[in-house]
This record gives C-alpha cells, structure tokens and sequence, in this order.
C-alpha cells in the first residue's frame, strides 16, 4: 500500500470525487478526515466504508470558506490521527452567470470558497509540514482554469488561481520536503452532473472534444491524486496535471 501509516484531509469528501478520492487514500492505507458542508448522511456513510477497511476515518462539518473552521479541521485531524500527511483541497462550488449578468455575491462566494479556501487549509496545515519536514499537498483544478469557459468566469478565475496558487506554495514549501501539486479534471461524472437537467446536453458538448471518447469517472481522478499523495511522486511538484480523456487538447 502507498500510503500505510499516513493520515490525510480531504474537503468535500462526501460526493463525487471527494469521496472517491477518501476511500482510495484509506484504500491505499490512509486514515481520513474527510470534510462535508451539507451532506452529513453521505459523510458518515464513507466514514462507515473506509473503518471497514481498517482504517480511521472522521467526517468533520465545515465551510471551507472559513479559515476558523479550516483551523479547526486541522487541529481534529491530528487529535484524531496523531498527525497530518496528506491535504487534498478538493471542494468547491460553481454559480453560473456571463459576466455582464453575474452579481457581486455570485463573483465573491466563488472566489472565496474555490480559492480562499484552499489558501485556508494550506494556512494551517503548512506549519506542521514544516516542523515534520514532510507533507503532500493536491489541489483539484480544472481544465477551465486553464482555458477558460463561457459563462463561467468565476469559476474559471477561482480555478485558474488555484494554478498559480499551487506552484507559489511548492516553491515556498519545497525546502521542508513539502511537494505540491494540481491534478485538472475534464468532465467527471459527478452526483451534479447526473443529477442535472442539463446532463446531455453538456455531455454530447464534452464529447466533441474528449479524445478518449468517455465521460471521466470519480476514480479517474482519485488514482492521480493517490499517485501525488505517495512517494512514488516524491520528485514531483509544481505540476498540474490534467485528467480529462485528452479533452483539453
């Protein structure tokens, strides 16, 4: 197993690739804090999955927007575990809008959850990878922080921070043996594609441009970032790495 002994946060871990992304840390050996805003029942449902495999696992509520309640994750996840390893900044939301219709708070509560966000967990996670001279972070990007999308400028300005965001901190952590990286999903077939209206239409759209000819899965993603999590990527920083069928190129 890649990650036996390790512990690990993963925010949003209560759907889609979040928890995706806990069961295979805890599969590969991680204990997981996995964070939930809304979805409590989903929460402890993984929580329930991955103590199955041996492994210890908390569902922890938070607003990642929040830099006390990140705090406070932190410091469970190592109450819990007995130390932190593994930050996967996975959360996020989107709130659709061309930019001459999109309002302030539409533009501020993406940025503040999709980009301050991350920065809040990487605040506080950051100084016990220092002291233990080790720590893996992964942020989850997307290929739209990379080209941009129509009528989704917040959330293409939040994810392409993010990018920005993630080789700044390798560059300032990389000295305590820190490595951090970016994994970019094209389409992934989440709870909230499935469960939108719209899923046809915005599937036939991806296809077009998917190479690989097939909607990514959860665990597409999940395997990346257990890969950047591990030492096998211990040379690997700085990087974004796009899981998205070659729908980018």
């Amino acid at each position: 197993m890649l990650l036996e002994g390790k512990s690990a946060i993963v925010t949003g871990g209560s759907q889609g690739i979040g928890t995706a992304t806990s069961l295979m840390l805890a599969k590969e050996g991680a204990n997981v804090c996995l964070t939930y805003r809304k979805h409590k029942e989903e929460a402890e449902a993984v929580v329930k999955e991955i103590e199955a495999m041996g492994r210890k696992a908390i569902a922890v509520k938070c607003d990642i927007a929040s830099f006390a309640e990140a705090e406070a994750v932190v410091k469970a996840t190592v109450e819990a575990f007995g130390r932190l390893d593994i930050l996967v900044n996975n959360a996020g939301m989107n709130w659709d809008g061309v930019c001459w219709k999109m309002t302030e708070d539409q533009w501020d509560r993406v940025l503040e959850v999709n980009l301050k966000g991350y920065f809040n967990f990487t605040r506080h996670a950051a100084p016990l990878f220092k002291e233990q001279k080790y720590g893996r972070i992964v942020n989850v990007t997307s290929i739209n922080g990379m080209r941009g999308k129509f009528g989704q400028t917040n959330y293409s300005a939040s994810k392409a921070g993010i990018i920005g965001y993630t080789k700044a901190v390798a560059k300032e952590l990389g000295g305590f043996g820190v490595t951090v990286n970016a994994v970019a999903p094209g389409l992934i077939e989440t709870p909230m594609l499935k469960e939108s209206e719209a899923r046809d239409k915005i599937v036939d759209m991806a296809m077009a441009e998917i190479v690989l000819k097939r909607v990514g899965e959860p665990d597409d993603l999940a395997n990346m970032v257990a890969f950047l999590a591990s030492d096998k990527a211990k040379h690997v920083t700085g990087e974004v790495i796009k899981v998205d069928g070659g729908q980018y190129i």
